[in-house]
């Protein structure tokens, strides 16, 4: 069973850790509902700004989308130049993120957070590039659209039928120092679409069928706002850990199964409810001994490591159990961690010769009578 570390005293290690975090650089971000609500613009308005102010300001990078307004903005800022990436005969433009460790600014801009990189570069994506750029203190300012949350997939996917394929865990967002919400009514943004200030005017009647419809909208804006106010509610829990925090009433696991149902959707599930109870959550595994090091087939292995990374990367905690018995393992864990909420998933159709055993789910509710269940 998983064991609560004893507190230690502090370590030169943990002397260490805090210089360096006064050493690293600050992230803000720019979080609109959708393409075209101006989160480039306000960007690069503030890159302006501080500059007037002194400030050494770059542009590590910005992707115009060939709206003149926004490349206007770019004005006298610095541009460092981007590498460009020749990949199945097409040219891709990417952050030099080299060059902008090179030139070492205060604050660069880096827009679009949850982009993926070209095959050659350093990092898979490009809130990796910024994560570096923030370790050697530079400063970075980005943007983000909701609809990009790992979190929200599953939901964005239902609300709108967008299946996102570029998404950014909700952690890095959740640490950035700032978010500034940039919100544009649902009018006013269809307006500026068909004026063609978003997308040429060819595309226009396209976007407004599918993505841009106006329920689409409505329902990426509200995620939107609804979001902020967690992000700005959680900051402020993490800047007074002195002050009880009343809104804090949740503790969330999610058991992971080698051959369970969709286990993305279990963990964005988790991870949506965690932020709403403002609690932290846990992805657990018991391994049983028909699933040991020699037993468990390389399928069944493989899926379970890219679960509990992908539970990680999510922000979620992983706790690997040993036991005999599923459900007795995961309800002592919960037990002793305090869970408040349960994510699971539906059960399946039982076979035959067990039809008259009780199921994970039917122990796991009489063991646990004062836990909430979530089935997904």
């Amino acid at each position: 069973m998983a064991e609560t570390p004893a507190p230690s005293k502090p370590t030169a290690e943990d002397f260490l850790s805090i210089i360096r975090a006064q050493q690293r650089g600050k992230l803000k971000i720019y979080l609109g509902s959708s393409p075209g609500v101006g989160k480039t613009y306000e960007m690069l308005i503030e890159g302006n700004r501080l500059k007037k102010r002194g400030v050494d300001v770059v542009v590590g990078y910005v992707e115009p989308h060939d709206r003149p307004e926004t490349t206007a903005q770019i004005g006298d800022l610095e541009v460092v130049p981007p590498r460009i990436v020749k990949y199945r005969d097409v040219v891709l433009r990417e952050m030099d993120l080299d060059a902008v460790l090179a030139r070492k600014p205060t604050v660069a801009l880096v827009d679009e957070l949850a982009h993926t990189n070209a095959p050659d570069s350093k990092n898979r994506k490009r809130y990796e590039d910024i994560q570096d750029l923030i370790a050697t203190g530079i400063n970075v300012i980005s943007t983000v659209n909701i609809q990009h949350l790992e979190s929200l997939y599953n939901i964005v996917e239902q609300s709108t039928g967008v299946r996102v394929k570029e998404r950014v865990p909700d952690e890095v967002v959740a640490q950035a120092d700032q978010i500034v919400t940039v919100d544009l009514p649902t009018e006013d943004l269809l307006e500026r679409l068909q004026l063609g200030k978003i997308y040429p005017p060819e595309r226009v009647q396209a976007a407004m069928a599918n993505f841009f419809s106006k329920r689409n909208l409505n329902c990426l804006r509200e995620m939107t706002l609804s979001e902020s106010a967690n992000f700005l509610d959680r900051q402020q829990r993490e800047t007074m850990p002195s002050e009880p925090s009343v809104s804090a009433i949740g503790q969330v696991m999610v058991a992971i199964s080698s051959r369970g149902p969709d286990s993305g959707k279990l963990l964005r599930k988790t991870a949506r409810l965690a932020t709403q109870l403002n609690g932290n959550w846990y992805a657990v595994y018991v391994r049983t001994p028909e699933e040991s090091a020699i037993k468990i087939s390389a399928e069944d292995q493989r899926r379970v490591t890219d679960t509990l990374e992908a539970a990680q990367k999510m922000g979620g905690m992983v706790i690997s159990l040993k036991g005999e018995d599923v459900a007795e393992a995961l309800a002592a864990f919960a037990r002793e961690y305090g869970i408040t909420h349960i994510v699971i998933g539906r059960p399946g159709r039982r076979k035959s010769w067990n039809f008259f055993r009780s199921s994970l789910h039917d122990r796991l509710l009489k063991e646990l009578p004062n836990i909430d269940f979530v089935i997904v």
